[in-house]
């Protein structure tokens, strides 16, 4: 494959070592390779911008692998991703990658993931993008992960990405040779149960922790092949699961289905 010029997002920030095994990953196959990500952790920010306030880009180049450019952002992931497209890349890139996560992105959690906001970023842009997670917060071996988003990237883009299609990767906490093989699944329903706690400050002011354990639903998911597993269900199982995605969210039930409108 002729080198690609490939950006890389994520939203874990500039510090975090999922980042930097990718883009290492990406150069080591010779390919052109820029960072342009959050300056700290901005992890949960869905695809929100930055409106009331300017945003501030820093070289960081020596945090990451020679050869490698790289900017520190003030900015969400998605603001990371339109400031590299509209005014720090002197060409557009031929891919976009985001992560690799330090945690899952499964489900409906997609929906509140920066890491696939920033991908998403690029999808809108119609350029090929793809979002990469370790399923663990705990896990720190990211050089299989790296390896993997690389092979269906390159893999990808030899063969056939339709315009609108994001790919979301998400990788199990486990040695490659306790994996199994990876396979197309379907996007889960992420369900949580006690999601705040309730606290005191030493002031005696109640305030409001977010915290909240997933459901595990192993069965059900969206829309797709039925016959295709569900992501969480392939985590469970120990095997990545890659699901592709569209921006697109109209309505794909039954028309009758709706509910009437009168004027």
């Amino acid at each position: 494959m002729n080198p690609l010029r490939i950006l890389i997002s994520n939203d874990d920030g500039v510090f975090a070592t999922g980042i930097r095994t990718l883009a290492a990953a990406a150069a080591e196959r010779g390919h052109s390779v820029t960072v342009v990500c959050p300056d700290q952790e901005r992890s949960a920010t869905g695809h929100g911008l930055t409106l009331q306030s300017p945003i501030r880009a820093e070289r960081v180049d020596e945090l990451f692998s020679e050869g490698i450019t790289a900017w520190g952002c003030d900015g969400t992931p998605a603001d990371c991703v339109k400031l590299a497209l509209n005014e720090l890349l002197p060409a557009k890139p031929d891919l976009i990658l985001s992560g690799i996560n330090h945690g899952p992105n499964l489900g409906t959690d997609i929906f509140c993931s920066g890491t696939v906001a920033a991908a998403l970023e690029g999808t809108l842009e119609k350029i090929p993008s793809l979002a990469v997670s370790v399923a663990s917060f705990q896990w720190r071996e990211f050089s299989y992960a790296a390896k993997l988003a690389m092979d269906i990237a390159e893999t990808s883009l030899s063969s056939n990405w339709p315009k609108h299609l994001l790919l979301n990767l998400n990788i199990p906490p486990c040695e490659i040779h306790q994996m199994g093989s990876l396979a197309w699944t379907r996007l889960s329903i992420r369900q949580y149960q006690e999601q705040f706690s309730r606290r005191i400050d030493p002031r005696g002011n109640t305030y409001f922790w977010m915290a909240g354990e997933a459901v595990k639903d192993l069965e059900t998911a969206g829309d797709g092949p039925k016959e295709w597993p569900s992501d969480v269900a392939q985590i469970e199982a120990r095997c990545p699961s890659i699901t592709p995605i569209q921006p697109d969210l109209f309505w794909r039930g039954n028309i009758s289905d709706l509910p009437e409108i009168t004027k």
